[in-house]
């Protein structure tokens, strides 16, 4: 497992190619979002997909996050992008902000079907980078079931550093950040399933109703 400084310069524009090659052979990446490391990979990976699921100890119908590097590319992995959708990913995207969407039927990805796409747009400037070359990828907290998601590289790789061929360090992240805001919109009126760090109040100033 190859360990890769995220810092500005030659050594970031490094683990960005280094881990946007790995994610693209379906090899599970450690990298930074804006409050926890976690592990990612290309959903339309079987290898990579199984390899995450294994790392979590997750059944093969239970849904794994996206992350996109815009909200433009949500159209090609969900249905439902309606003006109210498209408001909220405007105003909060990138940040804490994750919704449930209908995916797209025709996508030959090993995600279960008949279940809502769960996808974002991080904050955290290296991974979007690395999203701007790959597409969406999945991404799931670097964290054993049961304990704290890691807020440092050394905490991850002490969890599932030995499920991933590529880590991206970049020092320690917010500690007390909170986690994003769920909103489902697969009906017609969006609802919080999730309360995070968008607060309801700041949502409905885009979007007034909206319901929890």
């Amino acid at each position: 497992m190859l360990t890769l400084s995220g810092a500005a310069g030659a050594d970031r524009d490094r683990a960005v190619l280094v881990a946007v090659s790995a994610a693209k052979r379906g090899d599970l990446v450690l990298l930074p979002t804006e409050s926890v490391y976690a592990l990612a990979t290309d959903p339309f990976s079987r290898r990579g997909v199984l390899a995450i699921r294994e790392a979590k100890h997750q059944a093969e119908n239970s849904p794994l996050p996206l992350m996109v590097p815009t909200a433009m590319t949500v159209s090609g992995i969900a249905t439902g992008v309606t003006p109210l959708v498209q408001a909220l990913m405007e105003a909060f995207w990138p940040g804490p902000l994750t919704l449930l969407l209908p995916p797209q039927p025709s996508l030959a990805w090993d995600l279960p079907s008949g279940l809502p796409v769960t996808v974002r747009m991080p904050l955290h400037p290296l991974t979007l980078a690395i999203l701007d070359r790959t597409g969406p990828l999945v991404v799931t907290a670097a964290n054993v079931p049961g304990l704290p998601a890691p807020v440092s590289i050394d905490a991850a790789l002490e969890q599932l550093g030995e499920c991933a061929a590529v880590a991206i360090d970049v020092g320690e992240l917010e500690a007390d950040a909170l986690p994003s805001t769920v909103v489902d919109v697969t009906g017609g009126i969006p609802h919080v399933l999730r309360h995070g760090a968008l607060s309801v109040t700041l949502l409905r100033e885009v979007v007034p109703e909206i319901t929890e």
